[in-house]
């Protein structure tokens, strides 16, 4: 359906000539008041209010798209700001009151009914109000991103899959964050950000052995690994970064961490390499693991800093066992 034509002018009543061409474009043009009418597009307001990663939608009570669901969506009002629509909208159409946390998406979008529109979406946060149809909804609820209902409008779904993609990364660091602080062992943890790093890991391994071993070969606070052969320190820092990969994926337990430590700790005072060497052994790995994992680059975005900051912290909570059963393990060697 298209907006009916004008005919007359609002302002002297005078007949409208059609399509007179003013810089390029045909426009209505009334000739006795020289006056050009401009059809420009009607601004929309939407809202984007989740709950738990829920989207809140209305269903419509009327036309056009009756019975259908869609965001708190309404038109801008001569008098208000584009802010206080979205704000009254939403009250009226799900009778919640919110405040806007930011701009999600603007879309142009051409109706049947209402001719071009401008849809402007935006974020809302809810601060009062209770969740309720109004006068132009019959219901309202909400829907989870991966379930969501037939939308009446193309601007409300682009809208939501701005959003989804502006929160990804954010939403990727909480969950990490949530499940690393969760309960449980850290070996028991699944699904954090940093489990990305663990194929990096292994495939660098050696050269990060090799690392290891150039300062662990001329260090005074490793000395006592001096004598030994190149070859049996390569398999044992080897060793050592494979219980840390596997850790770090999961596939290795905290009990496994100490049975492997305590035996390197009693392993070590009967091969008569001091404890402190041992120790010192041990924080050079942590380092070269970190410095490794600065060398990949790791500061780009946020998600990027966030994941080498988890593995950093990881780094801490292994090692930190480490040493300290390593060290149990070279004490009761002396029984």
């Amino acid at each position: 359906m298209n907006k009916p034509r004008r005919h007359y002018c609002h302002v002297c009543g005078g007949g409208i000539l059609r399509e007179k061409d003013e810089e390029g474009n045909e426009r209505d043009f009334c000739r006795p008041c020289g006056r050009f009418f401009y059809e420009n597009p009607l601004p929309v307001v939407s809202a984007i209010v989740t709950m738990d990663r829920w989207f809140l939608f209305v269903r419509r009570g009327r036309s056009p798209y009756r019975g259908m669901w869609c965001l708190p969506t309404g038109f801008a009002e001569s008098g208000e700001s584009i802010e206080e629509a979205v704000l009254r909208e939403l009250e009226e159409e799900a009778g919640i009151k919110g405040k806007i946390a930011g701009l999600v998406d603007v879309d142009s979008y051409r109706s049947r009914y209402y001719g071009d529109l401008l849809f402007l979406t935006f974020e809302v946060e809810q601060t009062g109000g209770i969740l309720r149809p109004g006068s132009d909804t019959t219901a309202v609820r909400y829907y989870p991103p991966d379930e969501l209902p037939r939308i009446a409008f193309p601007s409300n779904r682009k809208a939501i899959e701005a959003f989804v993609r502006s929160k990804a990364d954010y939403w990727a660091i909480v969950d990490s964050f949530r499940q690393s602080v969760g309960e449980g062992s850290e070996g028991d943890r699944r699904n954090l950000l940093s489990d990305r790093l663990v194929g990096v890991i292994e495939e660098n391994a050696e050269s990060i052995a090799r690392i290891w071993m150039k300062e662990a070969l001329t260090s005074r606070t490793t000395a006592g690994y001096h004598l030994f052969g190149r070859e049996r320190l390569f398999g044992d820092v080897l060793n050592i970064l494979s219980r840390f990969s596997a850790w770090l994926g999961g596939a290795r337990e905290d009990a496994d961490v100490k049975d492997f430590f305590s035996a390197l700790g009693r392993q070590s005072r009967g091969e008569g390499v001091p404890l402190s060497h041992v120790l010192s052994a041990l924080s050079l790995v942590k380092k070269h693991l970190w410095e490794f994992a600065l060398s990949r680059g790791m500061w780009q975005k946020t998600l990027d800093i966030y994941m080498a900051l988890e593995l950093d912290r990881r780094i801490v909570i292994f090692f930190d066992r480490a040493v300290f059963h390593a060290t149990q393990g070279y004490e009761a060697g002396e029984d």
